[in-house]
């Protein structure tokens, strides 16, 4: 006779793989937000008039279409595509990541020549490398990455973004170069160029 459900023993997890179970979880979430508000956008939306040339205007209105939150949202997952709430639900969700996955994983000694800021996320470009590593991440750990999706991640992802993050000349150069000295400095950006268009 099989035991009932009460009769099971309780599904046991390694300490070492709550950290990665952590990460799985944020994301998913994430994912399971950022989905259910691209159906709430696509239920909400009108297709435009036949009036309408600008086929991305509303058909009634003559707006850009919108949802109960506001205008319709960007339809990339990239973090530098969003803004307001969605961007800081997005930048916890990764602070969650990079601090209880990436960072006692991979994060190494800090030195001079592998510097690294506390401050990570006030770092536009950290915050975009890292975001678009969390992605990818995602992608290459799932299941239906296969058995070499991990490796590939290490290697394709992982890698080269720790090596620009963390170069001497990388968006941290300015900050901690020593444990014992924390700092932090955002360095300025090249200022645009003022460009003359030839008459």
């Amino acid at each position: 006779m099989p035991k009932s459900a009460e009769e099971h023993e309780p599904v046991r997890i390694p300490d070492h793989s709550l950290g990665d179970l952590v990460s799985t979880v944020s994301g998913l979430v994430a994912e399971t937000r950022k989905q259910a508000e691209t159906l709430t956008r696509l239920t909400d939306e009108q297709p435009p008039s036949p009036d309408n040339e600008k086929g991305a205007l509303d058909g009634v209105t003559g707006t850009t279409p919108t949802t109960e939150s506001g205008p319709a949202e960007a339809s990339s997952v990239f973090i530098l595509a969003m803004a307001g709430q969605a961007y800081a639900e997005e930048l916890a969700a990764l602070r969650v990541w990079v601090e209880d996955l990436l960072l006692p994983v991979y994060g190494r000694e800090i030195t001079s020549t592998r510097p690294w800021c506390a401050q990570w996320t006030e770092h536009p470009e950290a915050v975009a490398r890292l975001h678009a590593l969390w992605l990818a991440w995602q992608q290459y750990t799932d299941a239906e990455a296969g058995l070499s999706g991990p490796s590939l991640w290490h290697r394709d992802h992982l890698d080269p973004t720790l090596l620009q993050l963390r170069a001497p000349d990388g968006p941290f150069s300015a900050c901690t170069t020593s444990p014992s000295r924390p700092n932090h400095r955002l360095l300025a950006s090249p200022a645009p160029a003022a460009y003359e268009v030839a008459a």
